[in-house]
């Protein structure tokens, strides 16, 4: 018998041929979100912190990743260059994020991913006004994807590799150990490890992934500007992860959620997408953190 899991991704993969091009875009776009929201998890679900800036590293990724695109147009290279680009920016700023605990932490890396987005706005390739990137190659030899269908099946499988690669992380004895930091630090401090460390370590990783979202970026808009790390897109990445509930699956689940309330609604409800959006929000805000693992657990199946 086959599972939800496999039926979902199959269902996933014929998606091109059952909807029109808009719904593809959006899908995508999803997909971008869901990595980073995966990105966010891993600190908000698993070190117990609740990042407010991890578009920063999105940005930092995308524009390695537009920087690369002068040289190569294949994708997987920019893939790579993105990912360590956000992990060296992650930890050379994350030495001071995670200092912070609770609200403190919340509003410092608020104001990195505001740094990071002034600084875009004054230095980056073409300012405010942002820089077009040529289609990407999945793979040499191939031709460069410009119909909807083909970028969105890259990003897709871009989005399972990284998938894969966390759900590798999050079963690991580090995955625990920020679990009891999560729970209680001082315990895990008198058992010799180096908290700070470890959550330098977990920021990095986090901001590797983030990155990885920005080369997404690019592949599916071809184009990248400072306004990719505009502080609603970190706040939708949070969100997500307070969806899922310490779920990974649980996050990807609640930014295809948002993001379909954010874009799709917003034309079924004559721009008032971003309204349903606040009203999310507000409810998220409200609702029980344990009403809320429940619904993710029965969405997702198991907790992962």
């Amino acid at each position: 018998m086959p599972t939800l899991g496999s039926l979902g991704l199959a269902a996933a993969v014929a998606l091109p041929w059952l909807v029109n091009g808009y719904v593809i875009a959006l899908a995508a776009t999803a997909l971008v979100m869901a990595v980073l929201a995966m990105s966010a998890q891993l600190l908000v679900g698993w070190a117990g912190l609740s990042p407010l800036g991890q578009a920063a590293y999105l940005l930092v990724g995308a524009y390695t990743a537009a920087s690369v695109a002068t040289v190569t147009s294949l994708g997987p290279v920019q893939l790579l260059a993105a990912t360590a680009a956000g992990a060296i920016a992650a930890v050379l700023t994350g030495w001071l994020a995670v200092r912070a605990r609770g609200i403190t932490f919340l509003m410092v890396t608020f104001g990195l991913g505001e740094l990071v987005h002034a600084a875009a706005n004054q230095w980056a390739p073409g300012g405010s006004e942002g820089i077009h990137i040529a289609p990407v190659v999945a793979l040499p030899g191939l031709p460069a994807m410009v119909r909807p269908g083909w970028v969105y099946l890259y990003v897709l499988a871009c989005t399972l590799v990284v998938g894969a690669a966390v759900a590798v992380l999050v079963r690991t004895r580090f995955a625990l150990l920020l679990r009891g930091i999560a729970a209680h630090e001082p315990r895990v401090q008198a058992a010799g490890h180096h908290t700070g460390r470890l959550l330098l370590a977990a920021y990095t990783i986090a901001g590797g992934i983030a990155g990885a979202s920005g080369a997404l970026v690019i592949a599916v808009t071809r184009y990248v500007s400072p306004a990719d790390a505009a502080m609603g897109v970190s706040a939708l990445a949070l969100a997500a992860a307070l969806i899922g509930s310490g779920s990974m699956t649980g996050a990807c689940a609640g930014a295809f959620l948002l993001v379909a309330a954010r874009d799709w609604a917003s034309g079924l409800l004559g721009g008032h997408g971003p309204t349903l959006l606040g009203l999310c929000f507000l409810l998220l805000a409200y609702l029980p953190r344990r009403r809320l693992a429940g619904l993710t657990l029965r969405l997702s199946g198991r907790r992962t």
